[in-house]
């Protein structure tokens, strides 16, 4: 019994992220998954994503198809898991970080159906300027090939 309790007091915590997404979505079951082999620990809410986008004050734009929270930091979209662990322990002053619409190689969207095909894409990191609501953009990540 010494061995399990050692083994399990030296495997990683799991980082919680909490997702909301469509019911009916398979690329977001395959980004949670993704997320879940990472070390990321998922409570999803399968109620949609544009009342909490909307709430968290991110712009119709800049969205994707599942939103998450984790760190106090949003996620929207295909964000590849190292470049969520790399927002947590940068922890810059920013809104989240976004891959906006669904980029055909990104996370979740890479799956067999899509014949190896790889789209280029940016995860954009999404900071709010003043007291209103606007937001700015700069990249955070590129994936080019």
């Amino acid at each position: 019994m010494t061995a399990v309790w050692s083994a399990l007091a030296a495997s990683p915590a799991l980082t919680p992220i909490e997702v909301w997404k469509d019911p009916n979505c398979g690329c977001c079951k395959d980004w949670i998954t993704l997320m879940e082999k990472a070390g990321f620990s998922a409570t999803v809410h399968d109620s949609g994503n544009q009342a909490v986008r909307a709430r968290l004050g991110l712009p119709q734009h800049l969205g994707s198809c599942h939103t998450a929270v984790v760190g106090g930091y949003l996620v929207e979209g295909h964000v590849p898991p190292a470049d969520v662990r790399k927002l947590l322990q940068q922890k810059p002053k920013a809104l989240g970080i976004v891959v906006a619409g669904m980029p055909v190689g990104s996370p979740g969207m890479d799956g067999p159906a899509y014949g190896g095909r790889k789209d280029p894409f940016d995860v954009l990191l999404v900071s709010k300027t003043g007291a209103g609501s606007e937001v700015t953009t700069r990249v955070f990540s590129s994936y080019r090939d």
